[in-house]
């Protein structure tokens, strides 16, 4: 047991703390942001407790482990807790003892310590010694505060009235300028004596320092005028840092800088500017808040590439090999690369392209960028903007915010350290919008041609050129892109693949692919073209090759699994086993009905992640010509059945239909699955025809799909997604697809095997698509 200390022990919640250091018997604040001191301090407050507070000993470390915070520390009792903008909380703490971790009991989800509290027994009375002591600190504490304008008069008299020498020398300590780590050495003395003892020692030396500062404010004032204060001021921290052994410090630094800005390659405006902020690193201390403001800006200044790039690699067959070795298809978007470079043979100041390449997930919109940048001996930079909300993101944040740095665009380029990267903005139609801003509008600047030579991002304040990056954003569909946007853009389509195009991606790269992450060579694991056709039909359901790829791995592993339990040198994966390693197969792509039905006609639809075939079911019963739909139909679905009907209702003897039956006869619309939202104007000839088929009992041809928009006349208007709808009919076995005749342009540039085995019937109304499909 320590000298006149009783010792109790405690478990309380801990939180370390950083870059500042707290006394027994003192009020400081502090900020935390941390979860686990969030954690802690929810906790210490819930259970009316005290916290117990240590520092940390590498103050920028964000996850603190238990050997990384100091053993003595300080229990405190918590005054007060108010919540900061963003996530911070502010909370005033009151130092009351000592304590000594002796474990941590627990560290998620916050730090528990059991702890040694030493609580001074002030009833024991002072030996001489100890209160010559407190005297001599007392007197060197007057002196020190008649010296250092920042204690108030009454700090002396109010420590005068302080018997404990405990309380005395925490008090005084808190009042003197001490770095962290000094503050900690004196909490671990635990001895008010010693402690007093290096109190004075520190009150001594800052007494002296305070001292030669005075000499030396004294000193400058006779030398200079009062005209010359910035001459007064640079020669006052020159002085300063002469006795502190700091002489020429920031000269030094002030040259190395202007130095680097020589160097850079800037355009003249920035360069001036970088020299004017250097400059000011003169007139201020270097321990300043606005040292370290200026010397960051000039350090991303220094960063940025004005002037530097990679050479491009224009080479048209060794791009062309290069784009063909990442992937199978994506022709369109090969061409156009090609067409780029070969202009930039002949061009060579060509600005770079603004490309967008819509299409379902996993067709290789992404992954396309990189091999471009590859093909062209580019850097590559990517930034997803899914979810971004915040304007400063892309601009990036005024100097004059705490914490400003540049946005992401400027960001990532002085990363590359070039300033003709291929530069993918990935989910461009997911950006949204708040009172922070509209991003998609800062992005305006970045990607029109006409204006991204000067791009200007808040933080840095010069126009820096994107004229040279190669811009590739991404998106699953244009109908979420903002017009001025989507104008700056020149927007590559890029479809679902078929069957036997996957079938290829899966053969050529993605069974090597995995069979490499996994450390498996070709000859251990052999993957029928049966089972991938197996898994494309029946175990995934999408416009892409992701989910394929996933379940590509899943064998694999399965294999590896038998190879290493049972020894086996080959495994054999085909159709008839495939059950074993994939399991039941998810997906079913047979027709619904083997037999011709009344009522019931097959629909085409687009999703995102491909095409699928879409029934519609209408029943009839004695009513009074009320119209039911049912199946979640949006808007838009409600309205085509709704003109559908009324164009029958208009033209009902044209089916041989009697007008009584309209007054006589509810319609129930129907379209399955019911759990699934559904919307869009490409079922209005369906709904027509499940009608008319419905009211005249005539059965619909089970082999018949269509796709197309009905108006009020009857006519048949074009739809998009063709390519993924004739995928789906496929699939499903479909034999014959009726189509608007508007679309013959969309179907010729549709792969002939596709189609091969479906015949495409064209029609301009209604009534076309009622022959060809009831029987």
């Amino acid at each position: 047991m320590i000298k006149n200390y009783k010792i109790e022990r405690r478990n309380l919640p801990l939180i370390p703390i950083r870059g500042i250091g707290i006394f027994p018997n003192t009020v400081i604040h502090f900020d935390i942001g941390r979860e686990k001191s969030i954690n802690a301090l929810e906790e210490a407050m819930l259970e009316d407790s005290d916290i117990f507070l240590t520092v940390q000993k590498v103050a920028d470390m964000e996850s603190p482990k238990e050997d990384d915070f100091y053993e003595v520390g300080v229990i405190c009792k918590i005054k007060q807790m108010i919540k900061m903008p963003g996530d911070n909380i502010r909370v005033l703490v009151e130092g009351i003892n000592r304590a000594k971790i002796v474990s941590v009991t627990q560290d998620d989800p916050y730090f528990e310590v059991a702890l040694d509290e030493y609580i001074y027994d002030d009833s024991l009375p002072i030996d001489d010694n100890l209160e010559a002591m407190v005297r001599l600190t007392l007197n060197n504490f007057e002196e020190y505060a008649l010296i250092y304008a920042k204690i108030a008069p009454d700090a002396v008299i109010s420590l005068k009235e302080i018997k404990n020498p405990d309380k005395l020398a925490d008090v005084v300590a808190s009042y003197i300028y001490l770095k962290t780590n000094q503050k900690q050495a004196l909490l671990e003395i635990f001895d008010p004596y010693k402690r007093l003892e290096s109190i004075n020692k520190m009150l001594a030396k800052e007494i002296k320092v305070l001292q030669i500062e005075n000499e030396i404010n004294e000193l400058v004032k006779k030398q200079v005028s009062e005209f010359q204060k910035d001459y007064y001021l640079k020669e006052q921290m020159r002085a300063i840092q002469k006795e502190l052994g700091e002489d020429e410090g920031t000269d030094y630094e002030v040259e190395e800088y202007l130095q680097k800005i020589s160097k850079a390659n800037m355009p003249k405006d920035v360069k001036e500017k970088a020299e004017k902020e250097i400059n000011r690193l003169l007139k201020i201390s270097p321990s300043s808040p606005d040292a370290g403001v200026i010397r960051t800006y000039v350090d991303w200044l220094l960063d940025l590439p004005w002037n530097k790039k990679t050479k491009d690699n224009t080479d048209l067959s060794r791009a062309r090999k290069i784009l063909a070795e990442d992937h199978y298809g994506l022709e369109e978007v090969k061409e156009r690369i090609l067409e780029y470079l070969a202009v930039k043979n002949i061009k060579k100041d060509m600005k770079g392209p603004i490309l967008c390449f819509v299409g379902p997930p996993g067709v290789g919109k992404t992954s396309i960028a990189k091999s471009i940048a590859r093909a062209m001996d580019r850097k590559y930079v990517r930034i997803s903007l899914g979810g971004v909300r915040d304007e400063a993101e892309i601009r990036g944040h005024r100097r004059t915010y705490i914490g400003a740095i540049p946005g992401r665009i400027i960001s990532s380029i002085a990363k590359v350290k070039v300033n003709n990267p291929v530069f993918l903005l990935d989910e461009i139609d997911k950006l949204n919008s708040d009172f922070k801003g509209d991003p998609a509008s800062a992005l305006l600047e970045a990607l029109d041609p006409e204006q991204n030579n000067t791009f200007t991002d808040h933080y840095i304040e010069a126009p820096f050129s994107l004229q040279n990056v190669m811009f590739i954003t991404t998106a699953n569909t244009t109908s979420t892109i903002p017009g001025p946007l989507l104008d700056r853009m020149e927007v590559i389509e890029i479809s679902g693949y078929t069957d036997i195009e996957k079938r290829n991606i899966a053969e050529k790269y993605l069974i090597k692919k995995q069979l490499s992450e996994h450390g498996l060579k070709e000859n251990q694991v052999k993957i029928s073209t049966n089972a991938i056709n197996e898994i494309i039909e029946r175990y995934t359901r999408e416009s892409g090759v992701r989910n394929l790829e996933r379940n590509i791995g899943k064998l694999i592993r399965k294999a590896a699994v038998q190879i290493v339990e049972k020894n086996k040198s080959t495994v054999s994966i085909n159709n008839l086993n495939i059950k074993k390693y994939l399991g039941i197969p998810k997906y079913d792509y047979d027709i619904a009905y083997e037999e011709d039905q009344v009522g019931v006609v097959t629909g085409l639809a687009w999703t995102q992640v491909g095409g699928e075939t879409l029934f519609v079911e209408v029943n009839t019963m004695k009513g009074d010509g009320k119209l039911q739909l049912t199946g979640q139909l949006g808007d838009v679905m409600k309205e085509s059945a709704m003109a559908a009907l009324s164009y029958i209702k208009a033209n009902a003897e044209n089916f041989d239909i009697d007008n009584k039956i309209f007054k006589e006869t509810d319609i129930h619309v129907h379209v399955p699955e019911g759990a699934i939202p559904k919307d869009g104007p490409s079922a209005g000839i369906t709904m027509a025809t499940a009608i008319i088929s419905a009211l005249t009992k005539k059965p619909v041809r089970k082999d018949v799909a269509m796709t197309g928009e009905i108006t009020i006349t009857g006519r048949v208007l074009p739809i998009g997604g063709l390519k993924e709808k004739l995928l789906a009919a496929k699939r499903a076995g479909i034999k014959k697809v009726l189509l608007c005749s508007k679309n013959k342009a969309d179907v010729s540039k549709i792969d002939p095997k596709i189609i091969r085995s479906m015949e495409i019937v064209y029609a301009d109304k209604i009534d076309d698509v009622v022959k060809e499909a009831l029987r």
